[in-house]
């Protein structure tokens, strides 16, 4: 797990636990040769925190200027994109999709993360656009830091 995915699991069960809802947040152990759909899921009754996130985390500092489908994204044995087998699995199960994005700005900068809407994801892949730019990245919800942890709140991320 990397600490990204670690950190937001944990921020989303102190959101759980200090709004007392019932619900939990995991991640699922990633074994060599089983595929992972999701990084993070949390599951809950309410469907609007019935979620799968995909995270990835780029560095700035080093000159990542966008987050690029075909490098950042995976391709099966059998062609089949990383952005695709997401969103099957999302439409099959019923839970709501986002991508959590980490800028890491580098040393004394911090970092920042940014919630986008799955649904945005898609439409910029079927659209052949294979790109997020930090600009367009930035558009998005931001997740604001609250010491090492996140301060989630999915209620504040826009459903289309």
């Amino acid at each position: 797990m990397t600490e990204f995915e670690h950190v937001l699991v944990n921020s989303f069960n102190t959101y759980i636990e200090e709004n007392g809802i019932r619900a939990i947040s995991y991640r699922l152990k990633q074994h060599r040769f089983t595929p992972q759909f999701l990084d993070v899921l949390v599951d809950s009754l309410n469907p609007n925190l019935y979620l799968g996130i995909e995270c990835k985390s780029i560095s700035v500092d080093k000159g990542a200027n966008a987050l690029y489908f075909s490098q950042h994204f995976t391709v099966d044995k059998n062609g089949i994109h990383q952005i695709e087998r997401i969103s099957n699995y999302l439409n099959k199960s019923g839970r709501y999709g986002f991508l959590a994005v980490e800028l890491r700005l580098g040393p004394g900068h911090g970092r920042e993360a940014y919630m986008i809407p799955w649904n945005e994801l898609e439409k910029k892949y079927f659209s052949q656009d294979l790109k997020l730019t930090l600009q367009e990245i930035r558009s998005f919800p931001e997740i604001k830091r609250e010491g090492k942890n996140y301060r989630v709140d999915p209620m504040e991320w826009e459903r289309k």
